[in-house]
């Protein structure tokens, strides 16, 4: 009897309980009040990229995700790269000439989204009158700037007009990175030229907004006649396996090892960024291998396929 008593003290209490923490106003009732008023107090104003870290993560063939651009500004991937096939006076965006279609063009799926992007996190209120540097695509870095490569599959000179005349309204809005008189202007997306992109008609931009794809190999060539600087060329590439050679695989050699950091090194003494693609992505242990390896010897991009391997390895 005594035991069925305490059972019954011990219901009434917890039932008590229950109905005083249902009438007392805790953090989680309260918490949760507010999210079910929807309440103004939680809509931070540029939440769009809300605690998502930029990352050092080159998004190859961006456009083959589900959803381009979106998708790795989702996973904090501060650069991404179209290929670009002029048609017909059109800008279209593809691996290839069966990948194409009307409605997917550089405009479509970079420049527009881009522009919403950015407005989303520069709203105009009466707290940004006197803002003079606009905020990037990540909330929590709103200084870094995001790189768009811009690979051109087309003949580059005949491309390069068509390519600058789309870029207008980012320009219009002061979005761009821009050299002029051999000074450089960060702002919040930097856009560069590579694949067939000609050299001599970025080099004959002034200003320039659209930048070049150095040849990481070869800053160091005369015949290229060219003084590779961030002016010109933000950053420099080169194919890995080219380059370097080593398969993930085994233990690197101090002569590979060696290739690494001083490609990297010669690129970062002119102010250049230093990226290694076509790196392996099979097996997984060697494509991690390689990626470790890279930003051991201080190389700046990670070139990856798979975005969310790349953002949660390191």
């Amino acid at each position: 009897m005594t035991g069925m008593l305490g059972h019954i003290l011990f219901l009434t209490l917890l039932v008590g309980y229950i109905q005083l923490a249902a009438t007392t106003p805790g953090v989680f009732q309260w918490i949760a009040s507010l999210e079910a008023s929807n309440s103004s107090l939680l809509q931070y104003p540029t939440q769009l990229t809300q605690n998502i870290v930029p990352k050092q993560i080159h998004s190859h063939n961006d456009y083959w995700r589900d959803v381009p651009l979106l998708t790795a500004l989702s996973f904090g991937v501060s650069s991404v790269e179209a290929d670009v096939w002029l048609v017909n006076e059109t800008l279209y965006v593809g691996h290839d000439v069966a990948a194409l279609t009307p409605n997917r063009t550089f405009d479509t799926l970079y420049v527009r989204p881009l522009l919403e992007v950015l407005a989303a996190q520069n709203p105009k209120t009466p707290f940004t009158v006197n803002q003079t540097v606009p905020n990037g695509v990540f909330d929590t870095s709103p200084s870094t700037s995001l790189q768009l490569l811009v690979d051109i599959k087309t003949n580059g000179t005949e491309a390069l007009p068509f390519i600058l005349k789309a870029l207008q309204p980012l320009r219009s809005a002061g979005y761009l990175t821009t050299s002029s008189n051999g000074s450089l202007t960060t702002s919040v997306v930097t856009v560069i030229g590579t694949g067939n992109s000609p050299l001599d008609g970025v080099k004959a931009l002034e200003p320039r907004d659209y930048f070049f794809d150095a040849p990481l190999t070869q800053l160091n060539d005369t015949t290229l006649n060219t003084t590779w600087d961030a002016t010109l060329s933000p950053v420099a590439s080169t194919d890995y396996g080219a380059a370097v050679g080593w398969s993930g695989l085994t233990t690197i050699s101090d002569a590979q090892r060696n290739i690494i950091t001083t490609l990297v090194n010669d690129a970062h003494s002119r102010g250049i960024k230093a990226r290694f693609w076509d790196t392996p992505g099979w097996p997984i242990i060697a494509r991690n291998s390689v990626w470790r390896e890279l930003l051991n010897d201080g190389a700046d991009w990670l070139n990856a396929d798979d975005l969310e391997a790349a953002a949660n390895k390191f």
